[in-house]
């Protein structure tokens, strides 16, 4: 075995990819009797990875209860003990490499939304301190219309939703790296406008501001799609899905990204309070002068446009691959440009899935934004005879921080088989519905001295479970349960579907007190846990390729051919276990098939190297390498078989295909569907090693005749 384990490659876009999409009539195997001992460890360790397959094989979703959370503690501690060890090596060597690799990994993809996070939620925190020092433009609204000083609210909103759809489809189109460059572009021009925005008139300084913004918004609101496709598919490396590290930290290497969301609410907030108190000769308390405003509110946009500048000479100059694995995908489907065909096939399979991903996400951010945009009338309701800005933004800060443990417990829990996505989703909304409701029939009790402690710690609490819950799962579930080719532009739809719901609640909250606003809220969190229990695949624990190859399925008109992890129950919505989808999935079968599925790579590549002699085709195929175990095997079968390709027999003329084994010529006899092969001793081969093939080698010949009887489906073409 362990010849076996030292001899096995990361596979990447080599890896079993879905059904014969060619016009070649192809023999399927029966596997357990073709394949050599030590070639069946190989492939059942390359097709049944240790991290979601326990030692007899068995998917981790089909263990009984007791032992399925022995194998999931295992496999943790086993990679929480790896982690630690890479860790103190890195440390060792360097004890700034890991937070090196921290910024490079985490802080770098994750850089768009940190940007979105600092802005968006800028409006909220200078709020009181525009009211402050501009009361006739924002309390009285005597020289500005109020309408527009609204309007800062939802404005830049609607630009997010702009930005998400439309970012959505140029990133399915043009490419992920693309798509990633124009955001950082407008970003970066954006700021300015913000850093630079100034009017005759007060009113028509707003204005400016508001459209600034507006401009902004379009460029945040794609870095949603971008950021969590090409997070997703490793865009930035060498662009491999199948791996370990995808199948075990998938979800915490997008949510890693999406919690810089979360730091740049709290550096808006700590460059805030450290700007208000250099402009205003070290003091918090009012009164605020307008230079010491001005310079506060400038400087505090100035900054990040510099931190954007350097992202845009990032994503231009350090993200070449951003885009290959979108790109592997058109290639394979030979799709060139928008891929209509696929976005018609995800609206007719996977309906209920996007109902799900953008309802839950319009619930969240009803919860989300409207806690954040106006969290300094929350705040007020804490601190009721505050009349410094200062207070408020450090209540704010609590506030954040308490988020950003939401934040990073959400990123490591994320991929807990036994705890995971939809669970996680679930309890978020419930919480947050309970959190909210009971304030909301108790707000005079909670709200006198002597309770408003409790209802700080509701407060608190409900940011914590948003975060660790449906805000984090929306970002990464909206793009994980989608195909490749679809992908950024499902995940914008249902980005902007929940950035309405931000827009409900901006408009909305302009309108209602501050009680009513816990009246309306909670219920939009109820709404979120029954979409989520009804029509949300569970996807934690699943190896996204395995979503790949049911996609090649589907797309190929043969869905329900497809038997594999992606249609266990236990990664299938409530909604897709009644329709019966669930039924298909067959380990055994499935396990034949992906044997089958590789051999055609296999010979795809073989004819792709333009070597038609056996001893010519090297092992490496690019991105992915042939294991000298699996490239034998399905070497043998080609000798044995007497499978030359179509067009290798028609350039030759026979029904018999000839091949040249080391200099000795061997014909395979063909009668009708069956292929009984005489062996020819290669060179070099002693006595002992054919007593060793014996009689294993008899078994293996007759179980390559008659190929087509196990699988008709997979040879004949759709």
């Amino acid at each position: 075995m362990s010849s076996a384990s030292s001899s096995l490659r990361n596979y990447g876009p080599a890896a079993p990819h879905g059904p014969n999409m060619s016009r070649h009539r192809r023999a399927s195997i029966d596997i357990q009797h073709a394949m050599t001992e030590n070639e069946s460890d190989v492939f059942e360790q390359l097709l049944k990875p240790t991290d979601i397959y326990d030692k007899d094989g068995t998917y981790w979703a089909d263990l009984p209860l007791a032992d399925r959370i022995k194998f999931v503690g295992r496999v943790d501690v086993e990679e929480i003990r790896t982690e630690a060890s890479s860790f103190w090596s890195m440390f060792r060597k360097n004890p700034l490499s890991p937070v090196a690799w921290y910024f490079r990994n985490m802080v770098v993809p994750g850089a768009g939304l940190l940007l979105e996070g600092y802005v968006l939620f800028s409006i909220g925190n200078i709020r009181p301190l525009l009211q402050d020092v501009f009361p006739r433009c924002w309390k009285t609204f005597e020289t500005c219309n109020e309408t527009w000083t609204q309007a800062i609210d939802y404005l830049e909103i609607a630009g997010i939703i702009v930005g998400q759809i439309l970012v959505g489809i140029v990133g399915d189109w043009l490419g992920r790296r693309f798509g990633l460059i124009q955001d950082a572009v407008i970003m970066f021009v954006g700021l300015l406008m913000l850093t630079a925005a100034w009017g005759v008139t007060q009113n028509g300084w707003v204005i400016c501001y508001v459209w600034a913004l507006f401009f902004y918004g379009i460029g945040v609101g794609g870095e949603y799609p971008m950021t969590a496709t090409s997070g997703m598919e490793n865009a930035v490396g060498a662009g491999k899905v199948s791996t370990r590290e995808d199948r075990l930290h998938r979800g915490r290497a997008v949510t890693s990204a999406f919690l810089m969301q979360g730091w740049g609410q709290f550096l808006n907030q700590v460059l805030l309070i450290i700007l208000l108190l250099m402009f205003h000769h070290g003091s918090g308390d009012p009164p605020y002068s307008k230079v010491s405003m001005q310079w506060t509110y400038r400087v505090s946009f100035a900054i990040p446009a510099i931190g954007t500048l350097w992202l845009v000479y990032y994503r231009y100059y350090k993200m070449p691959s951003a885009s290959k694995q979108l790109a592997l995908a058109k290639a394979k489907t030979h799709v060139t440009g928008y891929d209509t065909h696929s976005l018609r096939l995800t609206l007719k399979h996977f309906g209920p899935r996007l109902l799900a991903t953008a309802g839950t996400w319009f619930a969240n951010d009803v919860f989300f934004y409207g806690n954040k945009l106006f969290q300094h009338q929350f705040i007020a309701v804490l601190t009721p005879n505050n009349t410094s800005v200062m207070v408020g933004w450090l209540y704010n800060l609590i506030n954040v921080g308490v988020s950003l443990v939401g934040y990073y417990l959400a990123s490591f829990f994320i991929d807990n088989k036994l705890y995971g996505r939809k669970k996680m989703m679930i309890v978020g909304f419930l919480a947050d519905f309970i959190l909210f409701v009971v304030p909301a029939f108790a707000f005079n009790f909670f709200t006198r001295p002597e309770h408003i402690r409790a209802f700080q710690a509701m407060y608190f609490l409900s940011s914590f479970f948003n975060q660790f819950g449906p805000n984090s799962v929306t970002f990464l579930v909206a793009a994980e349960v989608f195909p490749t080719p679809i992908r950024a532009t499902a995940h914008g739809f249902a980005a902007a579907i929940g950035k309405l719901g931000a827009l409900v609640a901006a408009v909305l909250y302009n309108y209602i007190d501050t009680q009513t606003k816990f009246y309306v809220v909670p219920w939009f969190g109820l709404a979120g846990a029954v979409l989520t229990w009804l029509f949300l695949p569970d996807t934690t624990g699943l190896d996204l390729k395995e979503q790949e190859r049911r996609w090649g399925f589907i797309r190929a008109g043969r869905g329900e051919e497809y038997c594999g992890i992606a249609v266990h129950p236990k990664h299938l919505s409530q909604w897709e276990r009644w329709k019966g989808i669930g039924k298909q999935y067959d380990a055994k079968k499935d396990y034949t098939m992906k044997v089958h599925e590789l051999r055609e790579d296999w010979r795809e590549a073989r004819r792709a190297s333009g070597m038609e002699k056996e001893g010519a085709f090297e092992l490496g195929d690019g991105d992915g390498e042939w294991d000298a175990h699996v490239h034998g095997f399905f070497q043998r079968l080609h000798r044995e078989t007497g499978d030359a390709d179509k067009g290798e027999q028609g350039e030759k003329g026979e029904g018999e295909p000839t091949k040249e084994v080391d200099g000795e010529a061997e014909k395979a006899e063909v009668d009708g569907e069956k292929a009984v092969v005489k062996e020819v001793p290669t060179q070099g081969s002693s006595s002992e090693e054919e007593t060793q093939r014996g009689g294993g080698q008899v078994e293996r010949r007759r179980a390559f005749d008659g190929f087509d009887e196990l699988f008709p489906s997979s040879s004949t073409t759709s």
